[in-house]
């Protein structure tokens, strides 16, 4: 590819998501590390060749890196994409496989030079901060399971009737993505998934913390002492008096008018086209999950920082 054509797609936030600065930022952490791999995993082989010798890459890192990013954000076909950088679809194939890792492992970013990788760190950042976490399960569509496999079942989701699969997004009061759990089957239920995450652990545990969650992790606020906070539960169900029916409705408004953030952060995960229906191979959707979230976090935080600046 040119550099008149890289400097387009980099300078046009609509194709990547991202801005030039954080782009940036990218290609001066990922660099190293993947050409670091990359030489690792040829000195793991017999060498056969004198060093030096051999096919160079037609696709230097900063390609490398924008085609997984416009393959994220777009949904975009790598047959497409290796018309538009110019080489074969195997190249654009393994490209994208070796950044979408590199991705993955950067954690969320909630300040510079500050990077969230795990529910235990998450909880004690809210702690020591004092702010409220707000959790939120999310599910993603993904390709029917092959007839004959075992656990093809499991993948169906109860809510939506469709084959899923399912990550847990926790977000901060004012919507920042700080967070999102490796994907598990669409089946499994959401107070199951943040048990098996460990979160009923991390908060009798760890500091005091305020999660706010919906009416599918009903429960939780028992195991830990009060930190989970659902909606009320519903004591008529049937001939409620006015007053009662009138409480209920404020309190139940007064806790989604507060826990609607996390709906906001899902919202924006999911303006990433690999998320609203993945078309790839289920046991890269958690990487691509990740992924989506450190980058996103790292926008975020770049346009807070801005703001505040102005």
């Amino acid at each position: 590819m040119g550099n008149a054509s890289r400097a387009a797609i980099i300078s046009d936030r609509r194709i990547t998501g991202l801005s030039a600065s954080v782009i940036a930022e990218l290609v001066a952490e990922l660099g190293p590390l993947w050409h670091e791999r990359h030489q690792a995993e040829l000195a793991s082989r017999p060498r056969k060749r004198a060093v030096g010798a051999g096919a160079k890459h037609r696709l230097v890192f900063v390609d490398r890196l924008l085609a997984t990013l416009v393959h994220l954000r777009h949904a975009t076909t790598h047959d497409v994409l290796a018309c538009w950088f110019g080489v074969d679809r195997s190249t654009v194939t393994r490209a994208i496989g070796e950044v979408r890792p590199l991705l993955a492992e950067r954690g969320c970013t909630v300040s510079q030079g500050v990077r969230l990788r795990t529910l235990a760190e998450v909880i004690d950042h809210l702690g020591a901060d004092g702010k409220t976490g707000i959790i939120d399960g999310t599910e993603i569509r993904v390709r029917r399971p092959a007839t004959g496999r075992k656990d093809r079942d499991k993948f169906i989701s109860g809510k939506n009737k469709q084959n899923a699969v399912k990550t847990m997004v926790v977000t901060d009061g004012d919507g920042r993505v700080l967070f999102c759990s490796p994907t598990k089957h669409g089946s499994c239920a959401d107070i199951t998934h943040a048990r098996q995450l460990g979160l009923v652990r991390l908060l009798a545990d760890g500091p005091a913390v305020e999660i706010l969650a919906d009416a599918g992790y009903q429960g939780l606020g028992a195991q830990t002492g009060g930190r989970v906070i659902t909606p009320p539960h519903r004591k008529f169900k049937k001939n409620a008096p006015d007053w009662y029916e009138d409480m209920y409705e404020r309190q139940r408004k007064a806790h989604s008018s507060r826990r609607i953030r996390v709906e906001h952060g899902i919202a924006h995960l999911k303006n990433w086209r690999a998320l609203a229906r993945h078309l790839g191979r289920r046991e890269h959707m958690s990487d691509t999950v990740q992924a989506i979230a450190g980058l996103l976090s790292h926008q975020q935080t770049a346009d807070l920082n801005l703001t505040r600046q102005m």
